[in-house]
């Protein structure tokens, strides 16, 4: 794939790529996407370069396609990364010689990159990823127990969930991420575990409720040990208008 690509770096924009930050809820955890090459021990990103040809949006979900097989994921660009020494030459010099590329076909690729952070929130089970044409290892990672990662991944991670946090405050969340009937503590508990903190009870059901985006269903949850609560469900028009109009409060 590198061989490739140096073969033709003509057709990539030079010192620019693309790094993606895929998160998704599953059994109360919030899980992140993370790749395993053949050539390094560590984990990473998905991540890749920019063709000359693309719109930046355009290229993230080229790279996010071709690293993990996902189609149809709405990114957000979140940030730029571009610290001098962000690219290690020991790492790029691993990878050249993992490829039989001599260091002075691998100059393109050795050079300094910025890197363009996009990020998602997924269904987990409708987001299986399929790398196609290469042999690296995709896998969801509960995000609190997230290995060594290569570079400067950790901090592209790091700034994407904190940016996810604070867009809780400007929309909701819990649309295709919770079954279509739920209960006020499951969702709870999704905003719970994407904030890393516990939110009061009362105070979050009067904020939800405020909001205006929920059904109160005449149906209670079944096969509970203590006294059943009611279930919800979305409404999808008013969850859509909040979502374009966004919010007015924090958690």
């Amino acid at each position: 794939m590198l061989k490739n690509i140096l073969d033709n770096k003509e057709s990539y924009q030079p010192g620019l790529s693309i790094d993606c930050v895929i998160f998704g809820f599953h059994d109360n955890q919030l899980k992140v996407l993370l790749i395993k090459t053949k050539y390094s021990d560590k984990w990473a990103l998905p991540g890749g370069f920019v063709p000359v040809d693309e719109d930046i949006d355009e290229a993230a979900v080229t790279v996010l396609h071709g690293r993990t097989g996902l189609r149809g994921i709405f990114l957000r660009q979140f940030s730029t990364f571009g610290a001098a020494k962000r690219c290690s030459v020991d790492v790029s010099n691993t990878v050249l010689e993992f490829y039989g590329i001599p260091l002075d076909e691998g100059k393109w690729y050795a050079s300094r990159f910025v890197t363009v952070g996009y990020y998602a929130l997924v269904d987990f089970l409708q987001t299986v990823p399929q790398p196609e044409g290469n042999n690296d290892i995709v896998e969801w990672i509960d995000h609190n127990i997230v290995p060594e990662l290569v570079l400067d991944h950790k901090e592209i991670l790091d700034k994407a969930l904190e940016t996810l946090r604070m867009e809780l405050n400007l929309m909701p969340v819990g649309y295709n991420l919770l079954p279509e009937k739920f209960t006020i503590p499951e969702l709870q508990k999704l905003y719970e575990t994407i904030l890393g903190r516990k939110l009061d009870r009362r105070n979050f059901l009067r904020k939800i409720t405020a909001i205006g985006i929920l059904r109160k269903l005449d149906e209670k949850k079944s096969n509970v040990a203590h006294k059943a609560p009611n279930l919800y469900s979305f409404d999808k028009e008013k969850y859509e208008e909040v979502l374009k109009n966004g919010l007015t409060q924090g958690w």
